[in-house]
């Protein structure tokens, strides 16, 4: 990657962060939802502690965690989607691809405004499952690292597939940027094991990334070990998933631009 690359990539970011700047309820948007999940899931968690208190620590754990590392797999993936929406609404993927920026640096350019919202949005629910539930969601060890970034991965590779279909279907395609991954979060194991599913879903569970790390999760909460299995698995399939996506993505983006849909997608 040049200087030049870079140079394209920070102009695209710098773009979008120019819209946060100076607008607080942006920023506030961004924060909302976690933290209102989070307020949610917390009284749940205090009142299953007075109910079983003996299960109190590990009830707080499995939950807490699972909202916080489910919150960065949605932020991500809306953050990704999000930002290319706004090029939409704003009738501007013309002008970008009137000027040098390639497809991928577009690709890297809204993988790091995914990042940003990402951090924004989590990290005062992070705070606030502490100082409000006495929950630090490092207590799952270093492996927290690996999780957090094959979370973003699989919501990278969702919102890649949402932003292909929105390049294909136009506005119809849309609201998938809001919907889509709330659609897989009962498969993907966030507050209880895959084997509480029927055994025909198991194996579908276990085809995505999110049921790995939070399988992983509850090892790390509940028996203090790290699943390598889970772990090697979360990170092999999140490759398959960015390469089918990034392969479908750059399909519609070159049917796109062959049928000049970039000027007026969204109308």
């Amino acid at each position: 990657m040049g200087a030049s690359s870079l140079r394209r990539i920070w102009g695209l970011v710098y773009r979008h962060l120019a819209l946060y700047r100076r607008s607080w309820p942006r920023v506030l948007e961004l924060m909302y939802w976690p933290v209102l999940q989070m307020v949610v899931w917390g009284f749940i968690t205090a009142y299953l502690a007075g109910v079983q208190q003996n299960t109190a620590t590990i009830a707080a754990g499995v939950l807490l965690g699972g909202v916080l590392l489910w919150e960065i797999t949605l932020r991500s993936q809306m953050g990704f989607a999000i930002s290319f929406l706004e090029e939409v609404w704003s009738r501007n993927l013309g002008h970008i691809f009137v000027s040098p920026l390639r497809p991928w640096e577009m690709v890297a350019g809204l993988a790091a405004m995914s990042v940003l919202r990402t951090v924004a949005a989590v990290l005062p629910a992070i705070v606030l499952a502490f100082v409000l539930y006495g929950f630090g969601v490092w207590r799952i060890g270093p492996v927290l690292v690996v999780f957090v970034f094959a979370l973003m991965a699989m919501g990278w590779a969702v919102a890649l597939a949402v932003t292909a279909l929105i390049l294909r279907h136009g506005a119809g395609a849309e609201a998938l940027a809001w919907g889509v991954t709330f659609g897989i979060a009962p498969f993907a194991a966030v507050f209880y094991p895959v084997a509480v599913l029927p055994p025909w879903l198991q194996p579908v569970a276990l085809s995505i990334p999110a049921a790995h790390v939070f399988e992983g999760m509850r090892a790390a909460l509940i028996d203090g070990r790290i699943a390598w299995d889970h772990l090697a698995w979360a990170v092999a399939l999140d490759g398959v998933w960015l390469a089918l996506a990034a392969w479908i993505f750059l399909a519609q983006f070159h049917q796109a631009r062959v049928r000049g849909a970039l000027l007026n997608i969204g109308e």
